[in-house]
């Protein structure tokens, strides 16, 4: 095996570029079988903590069926002739793009080779012979899974036909027979599903499953964006009917199996409108000088028995899903509001993490197990603020102590390598119907931090005990938190970026990254900067994921992490109270294949809920603007494409678009490696982080899009640039 050290030791930076190292060894040889200390050489992998990331990754590529174990342990390139797997990206012109961890770059798929594929499907594809300075394209020839057979749009209902009309990127239309209408009437969201799709019908088939409402209407809205996402909107009658079953007191013997924090003072704090308390913290002083902090999470698996309706229903949903206007929770609200939430007054039953620390926030001794316990308080964020900063107030000892502990804790976890990310949450102010009267902004103070501080501490030691070796410990299947490396081509391009602003961060190794991006974070704290700066930043960050497979959570900068402090909104947390309880009574290890495909499962729920998360903001950001077209607002651009520059306003945060055919005093070409346009003519220059006016000049609550345009001074004096692009990159107009 040919080794290129250099190139494979930037490649092995993370994850991602490691797996194309790896497969570069095995295209090269790709008829032999490897181990993963043959591939660790190969790759230039040298410490054990590198052999076991090489480890994961074959075993993904395994999963994935782009590798094939000849026998225990060793893996060989699997045989494609001539075709490969992916997932295909449709363009709303009806061509796609197919990217697969077989190929070194995406592969062109045009309309009439799509052959009824749609966007995000899992498809097998025919690679054609490349032509000369052409990218390399394709043909659709199996449809291994569907992404979504199911729609929502408007629907249309002529004299002789019905169709609906899809709200998301998708080039065509769905025919409805009138008899599969289901009471719909012309204008109204709903949801189809599709029934067949014949192979010379341009339109598939598809019947009408539910019917949302009238567009416009909140809760219409609300419900097309969950069902957009494949988000469920409501709870079968049959899951309801189970949770109102279940009773609210606490069995006598139960309690006595457990051990009992009732007389010791405990609260909880959390958002004022929170309704579903996963959380409580007490704390005592105890005879030997040290402080006992309880992090107590609702004991959610005590109610929530394997194999019955409510688990059922809790995995397929995996996650509470918060909009703008409501939250829809994972559990039915008997569940999640009443019977587990640790609501004041009421004896509820915890799992719990229960650490003695020094003065110093130093564990001496910690302990994990089931609780009962009964909270003394019920705090908003902004009541324990005030007993923060005013040192007055109910429990105030208790709160002022747990405070100065998690400063110490925090200080410690960024000393160790965490990354401080912390924007500004924008929220609205929202009347009865739904409609958004204001703006404003939420920062994380104290008080937010105090709770943080603690749920990353237990959730970091449940991950040790478990997960961490031991001289008598066998390797157990859990679930664990991760979070890759970033790309190193994302690095050095963010990197290039903020050196117009005169900041820069070191990229020798994963732990100068942390120190130097925790300071650039410091530094551009207060500065006008400071937004487009840490918003990049978090985009060059990997995504975090469960798997069972781990690698450590590199933002944290903790080597053991998982999600135990949320078991009410997040099925992850479930699963991690139910191995944790097995493993702690000497329980066999699972089968990590079955968990495995468990955390995928929630992680792309978790994706997206984020993602219907962020359609509600946008929808609710167009809504507000609706009524302020023509008006004009300071902004800084956040974004920069081929089809046009993205702008956030300071006032709101809102952001919209400057479509690239509203720039008419030039033609623009995009500057993906520099964040920016240029004027072929005038070498004007449009770049990220660079301050415009804008006017509204439209607000589209279909597509929720708000389109800007440039007013004043089209472009800061310091932005024109004084030489030609050596290599412009066509931009696209905008259609």
């Amino acid at each position: 095996m040919a080794k290129d050290k250099k190139k494979n030791k930037a490649l092995s930076f993370n994850k991602h570029g490691l797996k194309r190292a790896i497969l570069e060894v095995y295209y090269e040889n790709s008829n032999q079988s490897f181990n993963y200390k043959q591939i660790g050489a190969a790759v230039g992998a040298k410490d054990i903590g590198q052999l076991q990331l090489v480890n994961v990754v074959l075993q993904e590529l395994r999963d994935a069926e782009t590798l094939v174990e000849t026998e225990r342990g060793k893996y060989r390139l699997k045989s494609q002739g001539g075709t490969v797997t992916g997932m295909i990206e449709l363009n709303s012109k009806g061509y796609g793009q197919v990217t697969s961890e077989e190929l070194e770059e995406p592969v062109f798929v045009s309309a009439a080779n799509m052959n009824h594929a749609l966007d995000g499907d899992k498809v097998r594809v025919r690679l054609y012979a490349r032509r000369k300075k052409s990218n390399p394209e394709a043909e659709v020839i199996e449809i291994i899974e569907r992404a979504k057979t199911t729609f929502v749009g408007t629907v249309e209902i002529s004299q002789f036909s019905a169709f609906l009309i899809p709200n998301k990127k998708t080039p065509f239309d769905l025919f409805i027979p009138q008899e599969k209408l289901m009471g719909a009437k012309h204008g109204q969201k709903a949801v189809a599903r599709i029934m067949d799709w014949p192979e010379r019908a341009r339109n598939p088939f598809a019947e009408i499953i539910d019917v949302l409402g009238d567009a416009g209407n909140n809760n219409t809205e609300m419900h097309a964006i969950l069902a957009e996402f494949g988000l469920p909107y409501t709870y079968p009658e049959a899951v309801n009917e189970a949770a109102e079953k279940i009773p609210f007191e606490i069995p006598p013997d139960e309690i006595k199996k457990r051990r009992d924090f009732r007389k010791i003072p405990t609260f909880t704090i959390d958002p004022a409108d929170a309704k579903d308390f996963d959380d409580a913290l007490s704390i005592q002083k105890l005879d030997n000088g040290l402080w006992e902090v309880g992090v107590h999470i609702a004991d959610v698996t005590w109610y929530v028995k394997p194999e019955s309706l409510l688990e059922e229903e809790a995995y397929n949903r995996a996650t509470s899903v918060y909009l703008v206007d409501r939250v829809v929770p994972m559990l039915p609200e008997k569940l999640s509001n009443g019977v587990c939430s640790l609501r004041p007054n009421e004896e509820k039953l915890c799992f719990s993490a229960v650490f003695q620390l020094d003065d110093g926030a130093v564990i001496h001794n910690e302990w994990f197990g089931r609780t009962v316990i009964y909270s003394d308080r019920r705090f908003a964020y902004e009541e324990a603020q005030q007993v923060i900063e005013t040192k007055e107030g109910d429990l105030k000892e208790e709160i002022l102590t747990l405070d100065r502990l998690a400063k110490i804790l925090r200080a410690e976890r960024f000393k160790s390598g965490s990354i401080g990310f912390e924007r500004v949450e924008v929220k609205f102010e929202i009347d009865k119907d739904g409609k958004p009267l204001s703006v404003f902004f939420k920062e994380s103070k104290d008080s937010n931090k105090l709770i943080e501080e603690f749920m990353l501490l237990a959730n970091k030691r449940v991950a040790e005990f478990v997960g961490k070796p031991g001289e008598k410990k066998k390797e157990r299947t859990f679930v664990y938190r991760i979070h890759d490396k970033p790309d190193p081509d994302k690095l050095d391009s963010f990197n290039h970026f903020i050196k117009r602003f005169g900041y820069g961060i070191m990229t020798n190794t994963p732990r100068t990254v942390m120190e130097s991006m925790n300071k650039l974070m410091d530094n551009v704290a207060g500065k006008k900067e400071q937004n487009v700066i840490e918003t990049l930043a978090i985009r060059t960050m990997a995504k975090a994921e469960y798997s069972t497979r781990n690698i450590g959570h590199y933002g944290l900068g903790f080597e053991f992490y998982t999600h135990f402090t949320s078991p009410i909104r997040r099925y992850p947390d479930m699963m991690v109270h139910r191995l944790l309880a097995r493993y702690l009574e000497e329980g066999r290890s699972v089968q990590a294949h079955q968990y495995e495909e468990m955390c995928k499962h929630s992680s792309e729920m978790e994706n997206r809920a984020a993602n219907a998360e962020r359609a509600s903001i946008k929808y609710k950001q167009v809504e507000f603007m609706a009524d302020k077209i023509g008006q004009e607002f300071k902004g800084v651009i956040s974004g920069v494409k081929e089809w046009g520059i993205y702008v956030e306003l300071d006032e709101n945060k809102c952001e919209g678009m400057v479509p690239m055919f509203e720039l008419t005093d030039d033609f623009y070409e995009f500057d993906e490696k520099n964040y920016c346009i240029i004027g072929r003519r005038t070498h004007k220059k449009y770049q990220l982080g660079d301050p415009v006016d804008v006017q509204i000049s439209r607000a589209n609550l279909d597509k929720k899009q708000l389109d800007f345009r440039i007013v004043g001074d089209e472009i800061p004096a310091s932005k024109i640039s004084s030489r030609k692009m050596k290599s412009p990159v066509r931009g696209k107009r905008w259609n």
